[in-house]
């Protein structure tokens, strides 16, 4: 499944979220990443994100789609991270 996860966590535990993120998905600006993911690695993700958040405080959204082509995307201005498909 295609999945964005866009997280909101406390500057002190941002550096480790950044570095789970990034295991797992493509980082699209400073808090949202973007990829395709399982549905055991998506729960091994928030598995893995629960251990560094604090719930009280700290939050994850997940956008989930069956695949890419049905998620339509629109940047204005400069794309940070521009993905590329080929090898």
């Amino acid at each position: 499944m295609y999945v964005i996860l866009v997280y909101d966590i406390e500057e002190k535990r941002v550096g480790k979220m950044l570095k789970l993120c990034r295991r797992y998905l493509n980082r699209v600006q400073n808090s949202v990443f973007e990829g395709e993911l399982t549905d055991v690695k998506l729960q091994e993700l928030l598995h893995e994100a629960k251990a560094i958040m604090q719930i009280e405080k700290d939050s994850i959204i997940v956008f989930k789609s069956r695949q890419e082509k049905w998620l339509e995307k629109m940047v204005v201005g400069k794309e940070k991270n521009e993905l590329d498909n080929m090898l």
